[in-house]
């Protein structure tokens, strides 16, 4: 008699930290990946980026991604380059996400190894880019789309669904059957009543539950959005000044940009220049054209509200806007200040009293968002060190994660008590703060598992 095969689950990242999502999902010889991110932040964590999985990729037969931002989508080239030739499956919008993210990537990259090893400042000789645009394009010949909210066979003894989740364009939910279990990863839950997007579905089953935790130890204050905004436009006008917010290009950008039009149209704002800075943004705008039954603003509205602003396409666009003295407001990548055209603005900009940096989401240990939100005094840049003199800013409320409320209320609905749920995707505080929550609200077992611990799920 042929024994069961064993189920286990693998952690090679968001294990004990934010970033790096990736599991893998092993049951007798059938193997899928759920998400397949890069790590960001600490120098210790991105040099794991480097290093091929202590796995035989070969045998992995797909990669289910939940959404499309970078730290869930940001490994496969790699992954690809180490022997995956399987499907890379997500909803339609992800995959076009995933595609500009990889694709943006892969430029930074190459144009960071270029520098590097131009001006001499690595210590790497040569420079080399983690992946290579030829890496990402060949990555997305494997893209593969499905349905939302139907059950597909991943093989003979798996199948899986995707539910819609908020927190960005085209986000879901994984439930995947196997072995008479239900096992749900949440990966980003996104917030109620979100400025753009639905609110969240949630499971009704889970025997395995593999929950995010990033605001696991903290609620969202309750902020008058349009006021902070108002009040840093009317500072930034008084001082002749600049206003540089650095944003993440999918869904934050277009929040920003919804809320800064809503101002102007009701004349709560003078007729302030706005710059957004960020080519992928600019891309992922063209996306909520394309998915409108993906997002809450109407064809008329997205058309008027894109019309107002001054959307830069070129280098050389950047410069004269950094070049123009007039007062103005500038919203470039990348939300984390980890790359992207926000750091030639800050490179110029930051030791000048009367610019304004406004953070406005998440930033993880380790990046330069997290330093200026902590007060560091000089922030490296292109291998030189630019003193901070300009007033750092916070919005917390903008954040496209849900709180640990919501995160309580989104796991509510289950209909049976999991075996184990696991913590994924949170800061020790959080991780910790988390699990003492769920234990004393729902009495469930909790575990926070650890880089590449592997799992049994009996």
């Amino acid at each position: 008699m042929l024994s069961k095969p064993k189920l286990s689950v693998q952690f090679f990242g968001a294990a004990g930290e934010v970033t790096g999502s990736k599991f893998l999902l092993s049951y007798g010889e059938d193997q899928v990946m759920i998400d397949c991110g890069m790590f960001q932040g600490l120098k210790e964590l991105r040099l794991l980026n480097w290093q091929d999985l202590p796995v035989n990729v070969n045998k992995i037969q797909n990669v289910i991604l939940t959404h499309g931002h970078l730290d869930h989508v940001g490994y496969l080239p790699r992954l690809v380059k180490q022997g995956f030739t399987g499907n890379i499956i997500g909803s339609l919008p992800t995959l076009s996400i995933a595609e500009i993210i990889l694709l943006d990537s892969a430029k930074i990259h190459e144009e960071e190894a270029e520098k590097a090893n131009k001006e001499q400042y690595s210590k790497h000789h040569p420079a080399l880019p983690l992946y290579t645009i030829k890496d990402a394009e060949n990555t997305i010949k494997y893209f593969k789309h499905v349905a939302v909210n139907e059950w597909n066979e991943l093989n003979n003894n798996m199948s899986f669904r995707m539910q819609y989740n908020g927190h960005i364009l085209g986000a879901t939910f994984v439930e995947i059957m196997v072995a008479d279990k239900t096992l749900v990863f949440s990966g980003d839950i996104g917030r109620k009543d979100d400025l753009l997007l639905s609110n969240p579905q949630q499971p009704e089953k889970a025997d395995y539950l593999f929950i995010e935790s990033t605001y696991g130890n903290k609620l969202h204050p309750k902020e008058d959005l349009k006021e902070i905004l108002k009040h840093h436009v009317n500072q930034t006008i008084y001082n002749r000044g600049i206003l540089i917010i650095p944003s993440f290009a999918v869904e934050r950008l277009q929040s920003l940009m919804y809320l800064f039009w809503q101002l102007f149209k009701r004349n709560e704002i003078p007729d302030i220049p706005i710059f957004i800075d960020s080519p992928m943004g600019h891309d992922v705008l063209k996306l909520f054209k394309q998915y409108p039954n993906w997002h809450n603003i109407d064809e008329a509205t997205f058309k008027a509200m894109c019309n107002h602003f001054n959307i830069i396409t070129s280098y050389r666009d950047t410069w004269k806007t950094i070049d123009n003295p007039q007062p103005k407001v500038v919203i470039a990548g990348s939300g984390m200040v980890t790359g992207g055209r926000v750091l030639t603005y800050l490179q110029q900009k930051l030791d000048m009293d009367n610019t304004t940096v406004l953070l406005v989401g998440y930033q993880a240990e380790g990046t330069r968002g997290r330093a200026l939100l902590e007060g560091t005094h000089e922030l490296k840049i292109f291998g030189k060190y630019i003193p901070v003199k300009a007033k750092i800013a916070h919005i917390d409320s903008l954040s496209a994660h849900a709180d640990q409320k919501e995160l309580l209320q989104w796991m509510s609905q289950l209909e049976n008590k999991p075996k184990k749920v696991f913590l994924i995707h949170g800061e020790s505080s959080a991780l910790e703060a988390f699990r003492v929550k769920i234990e004393s609200t729902f009495s469930y077992e909790v575990v926070i598992p650890k880089l590449n611990e592997i799992y049994e799920l009996e």
